[in-house]
């Protein structure tokens, strides 16, 4: 019979075998583990190691500010075509009622300035054309504009909806650029596939086609499988994180280019409703062709 079953008490000496006991065990299950642990930070003290995840660092931070600059480029194009087709009416007819004033004055007074005044004013109205006038709005970043497109082929014309593309298109776009941006590809082939991709994710993306996008969506996740990066030797890290930082300057003067442009910074008086805003300065052109017509209406009278 035990001592435990004749319910005898364990002595000191049986409590510190059984620490012993317990204290080897787990030096035992640790000692293997720490061995690993010093691997992996072996490892990760590899200058090429750290050099790989500033790579991986840089990368992530360029795609990111690559899916900024290319939102607000779509904003931009799409309120610029808009203000062209809802707004260029208006401008138009403005200018109409200006050159008429013009003349009107002048045949009343006779006077040589407002003769002047009248010929330069009607000059604005029918001006020729330049070669850039020719194609205006019929090329974009993407190559022929949607209205281009379709006038070439006899199809009918579908601006552009709204400034900004829906909330889910935004989510929709955002996702399929971070896991299909062509500066994740670790070879030619993959570089190739993935900028088609892309090419026609932005295209989705700048019409605002919210179910096409889902299709793509549905499409990049049933493709290949990417492959995962591996280490590169520190020169090609070298020489990686040198293009990163090229590519972003280069992105920095297109943002700046189009903050600083006239529709960008009309979109910044209204960055949370920019199609708001489209609305507000048609109210105003109504009120001064109104106020032109006014002021004809008792020239000519």
């Amino acid at each position: 019979m035990t001592h435990e079953a004749a319910g005898v008490p364990t002595t000191r000496n049986d409590d510190d075998r059984q620490d012993n006991d317990r204290q080897q065990e787990q030096h035992e299950q640790r000692a293997p583990r720490g061995d690993a642990d010093a691997g992996s930070a072996a490892d990760a003290a590899r200058p090429e190691a750290r050099l790989a995840k500033a790579v991986r660092a840089a990368e992530q931070a360029l795609i990111e500010f690559e899916i900024a600059v290319e939102t607000f480029r779509v904003e931009v194009e799409n309120f610029s075509r808009l203000h062209h087709q809802k707004l260029g009416p208006m401008y138009a007819r403005l200018d109409e009622l200006d050159a008429q004033i013009a003349e009107a004055r002048a045949a009343r007074t006779g006077d040589p300035e407002d003769l002047r005044r009248a010929r330069e004013a009607r000059a604005l109205v029918m001006p020729m054309p330049g070669i850039d006038e020719l194609f205006h709005d019929w090329l974009d970043s993407d190559g022929l504009s949607p209205e281009a497109a379709a006038m070439l082929t006899e199809q009918p014309v579908r601006p552009p909806k709204r400034v900004r593309p829906t909330e889910e298109a935004r989510k929709l776009y955002r996702e399929l650029a971070r896991s299909a941006h062509p500066d994740l590809a670790q070879d030619e082939t993959e570089r190739a596939r993935r900028d088609e991709f892309i090419t026609r994710v932005n295209a989705a993306y700048g019409r605002g086609d919210e179910a096409l996008l889902k299709e793509l969506a549905q499409e990049w996740a049933a493709g290949p499988v990417p492959q995962q990066a591996e280490l590169s030797e520190s020169e090609e890290l070298y020489a990686r994180l040198n293009w990163l930082t090229q590519r972003k300057e280069l992105l920095t003067v297109l943002a700046q280019e189009l903050e600083e442009g006239a529709i960008g910074a009309m979109l910044r008086m209204a960055p949370d409703d920019p199609d708001r805003l489209l609305d507000e300065i048609a109210e105003q052109l109504l009120g001064e062709v109104a106020q032109r017509e006014a002021e004809l209406a008792g020239l000519v009278q």
